[in-house]
């Protein structure tokens, strides 16, 4: 077996470097292209399924060895709806989502862009085989929508649920040392319960209960049928077929997609024997990027995953952020920022660095704020200072509350694996972050006021970010998570919007009117540095197998690897489905 497999990756370690090659020869034919060709009469394609995250990096060797499709990038995919609006080459949007993986915000900007892209005249027609419950919030705003005769709509509402390992560390003889502030503070709960408490349960269902009015509000607004109308379907779960949601008025008709292609070519005039051109999204992503050259720039800073101290490539390093914020704020052409956030928070100290950066800008040209699927904890640390805070209804936003974790593994050590440790020290509290024992109550003690201190620091400077007496701050604080729509309420963000709407009110606050281009950072590495750091994936890409079931779960312990220090950080791994 070992033969084989070594036999193997010399097999694909040729290939990788021959297909590096014919990628660099490629590369070089490809800068001389100027931009796909868009024929006239063309109808965008939006065939949207996988991940959608805030800017996805280009992945040279996707296509070759990737598993599944290239994730989805958010800003991206706005700005092609955005062009596609204004093209006189394109005629109408073709919109195909399956299974689209994304958080209620990104599919409110898709959804927003869409909208606005309507009010062009534009057709826009929607088709379905299998449309889960954030598809048909797209698809909801469609001239007409078709459903394939075999195909399923999910209309029921919605859930957020935790993974909890209390009892997998029981097993294992690992006890939890867990320090925190704040009674809403639940991150820690999956380490020491086996169900939610009270209070989480509490803040879980109002936050869904918010996002979900959000969705039949609007969902009643396109298709034209009451919010109560809505709500008993979903209740009750009325649509358990193509021909429930026709007769409850969700879609326009059951058919297969021949038949949605006799509709686009009898809205354009087409003969129906004749063939429409479909452009896809991803070719016409190319076309959006070539953007008018503008002396004045505003710079949006992508800030998206945990934050974390030092640089990453898959994070929010501290030092890497503070950087960013900073060469905007000296550069010359740079007239405005954007900060956009979609982060669960992470180390308070990194979050400290990026806050100050943001701090030291302030007044010298206009940062704002904009939210995405979350902006919680650390997440929330790192905007809360900007000119305005600017959050989609249903982002997750607030939990300010920080907490510590310490793992005592002794016993895991010895009774598990037979591995016993000893030390010496200098000092009374020499080995005080050991995992090797349980702390006294007076180490404890120590932590905990360390905890203490960077809640007062944190609730302190949110409090004087949002111009809030600290007294009515911290009825708000706690660690508890509000949607986009009750932090407005609560005064924690400024304005409910988009990020089209975060840039014009920075391009306002600069003066810029219509004069700006956009340059989004961290830049991307060149070409041939993306596929040298792929080379050292290949091979686990290549030979990934049944392992990958366990990969959300190996995400949260790389998660907890990555804690060092104080953490800020949104309670549990939030996913509303």
């Amino acid at each position: 077996m070992a033969f084989l497999r070594n036999l193997l990756a010399t097999i694909l370690g040729l290939f990788i470097f021959f297909f590096l090659l014919v990628m660099m020869v490629s590369g070089i034919a490809a800068s001389a292209e100027a931009q796909p060709e868009i024929k006239s009469n063309s109808v965008l394609h939006l065939k949207l399924s996988g991940v959608v995250v805030e800017k996805a990096v280009d992945d040279p060797l996707q296509e070759v060895l990737g598993n599944g499709p290239a994730p989805i990038s958010l800003l991206d995919l706005i700005d092609a709806i955005k062009a596609a609006k204004d093209d006189d080459k394109i005629e109408g949007i073709y919109l195909e989502p399956q299974f689209l993986a994304a958080g209620y915000s990104s599919l409110q900007e898709i959804r927003d862009a869409l909208l606005d892209f309507k009010s062009s005249g534009k057709f826009l027609y929607a088709y379905g085989e299998y449309l889960s419950e954030g598809d048909y919030y797209l698809t909801s705003v469609a001239d007409s929508i078709y459903l394939n005769p075999q195909g399923s709509l999910e209309f029921n509402g919605l859930k957020a649920g935790v993974t909890f390992f209390k009892g997998l560390f029981d097993k294992l003889d690992i006890e939890p040392e867990i320090f925190r502030v704040g009674e809403y503070k639940s991150f820690v709960e999956p380490f020491i319960r086996k169900d939610m408490s009270e209070e989480n349960k509490r803040q879980l269902l109002e936050l869904i209960t918010s996002v979900h009015d959000s969705y039949l509000s609007n969902v009643s607004e396109a298709r034209q049928i009451s919010v109560e109308n809505l709500k008993a379907v979903s209740d009750q779960m009325e649509v358990r077929s193509p021909e429930d949601a026709v007769s409850t008025g969700l879609i326009d008709q059951v058919a297969y997609e021949d038949e949605m292609m006799d509709l686009i070519k009898t809205r354009m005039g087409v003969e129906l024997d004749d063939k429409i051109t479909l452009t896809s999204i991803r070719k016409y992503m190319k076309v959006a990027r070539s953007r008018a050259y503008s002396s004045n720039k505003i710079a949006v800073i992508v800030a998206n995953g945990d934050i974390i101290m030092g640089e990453a490539d898959d994070a929010v390093g501290g030092e890497q952020f503070a950087k960013e914020i900073r060469k905007a704020r000296e550069s010359s052409s740079v007239k405005a920022i954007v900060l956009r956030v979609n982060s669960p928070g992470g180390s308070l100290t990194a979050s400290d660095m990026i806050w100050r950066e943001v701090m030291l800008t302030k007044g010298v040209k206009p940062i704002i704020a904009s939210m995405s699927d979350v902006a919680a904890s650390g997440g929330y640390y790192i905007s809360m200072a900007c000119d305005t805070i600017v959050a989609q209804p249903n982002t997750i936003t607030g939990s300010i509350g920080i907490f510590g974790i310490l793992f005592n593994l002794g016993d895991f050590l010895e009774n598990k694996l037979g591995i016993t440790n000893e030390t010496v020290t200098t000092g009374e509290f020499s080995d005080l972050m050991t995992v090797t024992r349980s702390l006294s109550p007076y180490e404890r003690s120590i932590i905990q006021n360390q905890v203490e201190e960077g809640y007062r620091t944190f609730t302190t400077k949110a409090a004087e970010g949002r111009d809030m007496p600290l007294k009515e701050l911290m009825k708000h604080a706690g660690g508890r998570v509000w949607s986009g729509e009750q932090a407005l309420s609560r005064g924690l963000v400024d304005m409910v919007g988009s990020f089209d709407d975060a840039v014009a009110l920075a391009a306002d606050k600069a003066g810029l009117d219509d004069d700006y281009s956009i340059r989004y950072y961290p830049k991307q590495k060149p070409l041939v540095e993306q596929i040298l750091s792929e080379l050292s994936e290949a091979e686990a890409r290549v030979f990934g197998g049944p392992d990958q079931v366990f990969t959300p779960y190996l995400d949260q312990v790389k998660s907890l690897q990555r804690m060092k220090g104080v953490q800020a950080r949104l309670p549990g791994e939030i996913q509303i489905q």
